[in-house]
């Protein structure tokens, strides 16, 4: 690692996290980790329920602000900008790291005006056209224009899951953000929605950092590039998908991928 990170032609990662620890009051939720987001593949959390996957992904964008009892040390930077300082703006470092959640929640509005809210209110928009085109381009992005274009006055929670989810990532995208966090985006949806989420992470690949929460194995080996695995808090182990899927170091990854515990 220190090899690629060293050498002049590896890019700098976009996100870096070091020492994190997250605790809810008295409970520690994760102890220290460190982990690394590139913009060029698809980053997946695995690890059995409450095992601290969801906790750190929302350490990412700062979700764990809202809850009173979170307390967040460590070190996380976004392009070298520690997200935690005082200097940081909290609504930017959401445009700019945009999430997904489990159950798709689009806003009681429009298709039209769930997607045009992150840009009208960011000022993204100096026209009703330009608007528009921001509306189209990520809606195609996410691989619903051709199913909405003709009733993009329709409430958006009249779609079905599969298409709400495509909906809210639509709605992720719109403001051009530079990664975006899935949390378990496909766990409330049939499986011919969840093929068209894997194919829309495909995709999107290269253009934004993606890093996805699953408790999927096989999801996590069809759509990542990395998986860091997760237990009892703990970050275990972080590597290529393949080689953490064929050829793990621990043996707790190792149990948990043939299914011993989890």
């Amino acid at each position: 690692m220190t090899d690629a990170a060293s050498s002049p032609a590896a890019s700098a990662h976009k996100m870096s996290a070091r020492g994190v620890s997250v605790s809810y009051g008295d409970k520690q939720a994760i102890r220290d980790v460190s982990i690394d987001v590139d913009m060029d593949h698809v980053t997946a959390f695995i690890g059995p329920s409450g095992c601290g996957k969801s906790t750190f992904l929302r350490t990412l964008n700062r979700m764990n602000d809202t809850i009173p009892s979170a307390r967040v040390t460590g070190d996380i930077r976004l392009d070298g900008e520690d997200i935690y300082s005082s200097a940081m703006d909290v609504v930017q470092l959401r445009a700019r790291v945009g999430m997904v959640f489990q159950k798709p929640n689009p806003f009681p509005k429009s298709i039209y005006e769930n997607v045009a809210y992150g840009p009208r209110i960011h000022g993204l928009a100096t026209s009703r056209a330009a608007l528009d085109g921001i509306v189209e381009q990520s809606l195609r992005r996410a691989g619903l224009w051709d199913e909405v274009k003709d009733r993009l006055n329709d409430s958006g929670t009249a779609l079905s899951g599969g298409q709400q989810q495509r909906l809210c990532i639509a709605r992720a995208i719109a403001v051009d953000p530079e990664v975006i966090l899935m949390d378990e985006p496909c766990s409330a949806l049939d499986p011919i929605a969840t093929a068209k989420i894997e194919e829309l992470i495909h995709e999107l690949r290269g253009r934004y950092a993606i890093v996805i929460v699953t408790h999927n194995m096989q999801q996590a080996a069809r759509v990542s590039q990395k998986t860091a695995f997760f237990h009892l808090g703990q970050l275990v182990e972080y590597g290529d998908t393949d080689n953490i899927f064929t050829a793990p170091k621990q043996e707790r990854t190792k149990d948990y991928i043939t299914g011993r515990y989890g």
